[in-house]
């Protein structure tokens, strides 16, 4: 790419159409590139349901939003017609799948940019390498599409809650607290409700406990809750959006999290995280990037672990060792 083309910076789009974890850890290339451009307009094409994230960001432009509940490739081909109207002169491409590979190929953008796995990526301008278990952590990864173009490395995510976020929040935050967000979409990812029973019920009884999550992890929280017979507890799982969830994070004493998307969330604000990793390992490089931020994982060598790149749904060894063996001391030790 000459340095004419990127003087001439204006229009970019960023693709990640996938999961609310994945897209937050997507923000250092906002970040970057706006950075390097502080003139250019930058975009999004998202998965619907994760557009509130950008609610009132304040560099981000138009979002594009993905429905593939229903009629999949129909609103993609409406996407890619309004993309190539626009004639970004820079789509960087998140993902390794084959439908946003097309939307890339074919966005008629001046320079196209995303991983060599992606089925399309043969059609791109610049292809880049994906490396899971290396050690480098995800937002690296990520940036190393844009390495050719900004030397900015800004590798912690970036989410921005509103004064209306944390005015939502703020009647949570007249006492000591700490979040807890016990849930997981992969089963083997979860620390199991009776271990955070277990670590709740020593925890001290002044300090007040938010549970946090979706509406689907209320029967979770419900139950762990009941088992902890904590005095100051809330269940406020489904009851906030991301980002009011992610303001009350930013002020907790602790917040305490699975390998999951509200430890990315934290991450965001930089609030202060300990993350327990049952059967994925930090190594595949989707750890919390807070300044205070801790990871808690068995001392034990298992053969087994990890069992898979995103978890699975129940231990394939029938025994669970990878978090049953964590002792709850470690998560206590984050509260002292």
């Amino acid at each position: 790419m000459n340095l004419r083309f990127i003087a001439s910076m204006k229009k970019i789009l960023i693709i990640q159409t996938a999961s609310i974890g994945d897209v937050i850890l997507a923000t250092p290339l906002l970040e970057n590139l706006h950075q390097a451009f502080p003139g250019a307009a930058i975009d999004m094409v998202l998965k619907k349901g994760n557009e509130s994230l950008f609610r009132a960001h304040p560099f981000l432009g138009k979002l594009y939003i993905w429905d593939k509940s229903e009629h999949k490739l129909r609103n993609l081909y409406n996407i890619l017609k309004q993309v190539q109207h626009e004639r970004y002169d820079l789509v960087v491409n998140v993902q390794r799948f084959f439908l946003t590979g097309l939307l890339t190929a074919f966005s008629r953008a001046g320079h196209t940019v995303g991983f060599s796995k992606n089925p399309f990526s043969l059609f791109f301008g610049r292809r880049v390498k994906h490396l899971i278990g290396s050690g480098m952590h995800e937002t690296s990864r990520n940036l190393m599409l844009i390495s050719h173009l900004t030397d900015q490395h800004r590798e912690r995510p970036m989410l921005y809650p509103s004064v209306q976020d944390d005015a939502r929040t703020s009647q949570y935050k007249t006492h000591r607290y700490i979040c807890v967000a016990p849930a997981s979409l992969w089963d083997t990812k979860q620390y199991p409700a009776k271990k955070w029973i277990e670590f709740l019920g020593s925890v001290s009884g002044d300090v007040y406990v938010y549970f946090l999550g979706s509406d689907a992890d209320r029967a979770l929280c419900d139950e762990i809750i009941a088992g902890s017979g904590l005095p100051h507890t809330l269940n406020l799982a489904g009851k906030l959006s991301l980002l009011e969830t992610a303001s009350l994070q930013r002020d907790a004493a602790m917040n305490f999290v699975n390998d999951s998307a509200p430890m990315h969330l934290a991450s965001s604000v930089n609030a202060p995280v300990t993350a327990v990793f049952c059967s994925t390992i930090p190594k595949f490089g989707f750890g919390p990037l807070s300044e205070y931020s801790y990871i808690v994982e068995t001392d034990r060598q298992l053969s087994c672990r990890p069992c898979g790149l995103h978890g699975r749904k129940e231990c394939p060894e029938g025994h669970f060792d990878c978090a049953m063996t964590i002792d709850v001391e470690r998560l206590l030790e984050r509260i002292k």
